[in-house]
């Protein structure tokens, strides 16, 4: 009933938008004396706003049509390597070419490295920068959840235990040794997914796992997110936030944790500075400068385009990893096995918190550590960004000058280790086959 009324607010806005749009044709026209006027200038910039808040934002475009390499600039598109119902594999493909002529036709081949995305809410888009700056040093997928919304319900279900399926056939499909980043929500799965292969002795079994902001243990230094899982018994969250998909959407009937009431949880914790965003967006269009008012169009067009997650894996999540604790109280279940990360030995560990994180708390990603006892202690590395919050762990400055840096350190160690390895193992088989020949 919630997203029928949701929906049929929105479309009721449609008449108003249009004539918000007539009018700031009017007063943005070139033709128009009064333009530039105290009164023009104020009535254009409070239409903007208007529109900044009404709008139904869509899937943002990556926009990362180049990177830079070695000062020469290397085309990249976007290809999809992988399709599945509730999300695909995609692949940033830096042009071979301009890759080869930036890097050196002798280079070696850059490490493979899978993110993955949150499916929270957000389309993975929000992980541009994080891309972005992964691009030069490394062959960059991304896991892209799909809109909940948009899938039939003819697709079935997609729980927990369906997001580790994915990320093992994305990885399987990456081939061995690949390097992986989990952001924020998808730390416990990632992990799952980890310690499922290994018990299996999987053959593409990653190189490393790095995680980042992420809920392992959501116990340890509790935030305002966690006090409400805590406080609010699981039911209340079936009957409250669970909502079923209306027409015309291809999701019709399929039962949904809305992506509105996840933004306005968002906003909701914070509302006072999206308050102050846009009251200072009114005035930086006001006073012309554009630079700050693009920089914050840009933002609000990627932080309130949402999407739908499907109510079977948002119920799941909060019991698992919010209300009981499962994964890290060596009690997680993947399709009725246990996991267990204690069996995790071959695979590089590195975990990454901001001192200021507000969502996941200073600790919760650190528990990694602890629950995969069987990594030796060379191959782990734990560090805490200073001054940061939740987003500027993958995003922003500090990502970029001394976070990323020091994530792309620890996976060429163990990239060039895995060559070392790889190459002594081919070395070793060929002595024994010229032995066995003699």
């Amino acid at each position: 009933m919630l997203y029928t009324a949701y929906e049929m607010s929105r479309n009721a806005l449609r008449p108003w938008r249009a004539a918000a749009q007539a009018g700031a044709d009017f007063w943005q026209s070139p033709y128009n004396l009064a333009k530039d006027s105290w009164l023009g200038r104020n009535a254009s910039a409070s239409l903007a706003v208007f529109d900044s808040i009404t709008r139904h934002y869509t899937k943002p475009d990556w926009r990362l049509d180049f990177t830079e390499i070695k000062g020469k600039s290397v085309p990249v598109s976007v290809e999809t390597v992988l399709t599945k119902d509730f999300g695909s594999l995609l692949h940033f493909r830096r042009e071979p070419a301009a890759l080869k002529k930036a890097k050196g036709a002798r280079a070696a081949p850059d490490p493979r490295v899978l993110i993955v995305a949150p499916m929270s809410g957000h389309f993975a888009t929000l992980l541009r920068g994080t891309v972005e700056a992964m691009l030069p040093e490394h062959e960059v997928y991304i896991t892209d959840w799909a809109d909940a919304r948009n899938v039939p319900i003819t697709s079935g279900t997609f729980d927990l235990n369906n997001y580790v399926d994915y990320l093992i056939d994305f990885l399987s499909e990456i081939g061995s040794g690949a390097h992986t980043m989990a952001v924020c929500q998808p730390g416990p799965a990632l992990l799952a997914a980890i310690a499922v292969m290994s018990e299996q002795d999987h053959p593409d079994l990653p190189a490393t796992m790095t995680f980042m902001g992420s809920p392992i243990d959501a116990r340890k230094s509790p935030t305002v997110t966690n006090q409400l899982a805590e406080q609010r018994s699981f039911e209340w969250f079936e009957s409250n936030m669970i909502q079923t998909v209306p027409a015309p959407y291809a999701g019709i009937f399929r039962r949904v944790y809305p992506g509105f009431l996840q933004l306005f949880s968002f906003m909701s914790m914070n509302s006072e500075r999206h308050m102050q965003a846009h009251h200072d967006y009114f005035n930086h269009l006001v006073e012309g400068d554009g630079d700050s008012a693009e920089k914050h169009r840009k933002f609000y067009d990627e932080y309130l385009s949402v999407c739908d997650m499907t109510a079977e894996f948002y119920l799941q999540t909060i019991r698992e990893v919010f209300q009981e604790y499962t994964l890290a109280q060596g009690n997680f279940r993947h399709h009725g096995n246990l996991v267990e990360p204690g069996n995790i030995t071959k695979v590089g560990l590195m975990t990454v918190e901001g001192e200021l994180d507000d969502i996941s708390g200073i600790g919760q990603t650190q528990a990694a550590h602890t629950i995969c006892s069987g990594i030796p202690d060379d191959m782990k590395l734990d560090y805490i960004q200073p001054g940061v919050g939740h987003y500027g762990v993958f995003n922003g400055s500090r990502w970029r000058t001394e976070i990323q840096p020091r994530l792309r350190t620890f996976i060429m160690q163990h990239h060039n280790a895995a060559n070392e390895k790889k190459v002594q193992s081919e070395q070793t088989a060929s002595h024994l086959k010229l032995v066995k020949s003699d």
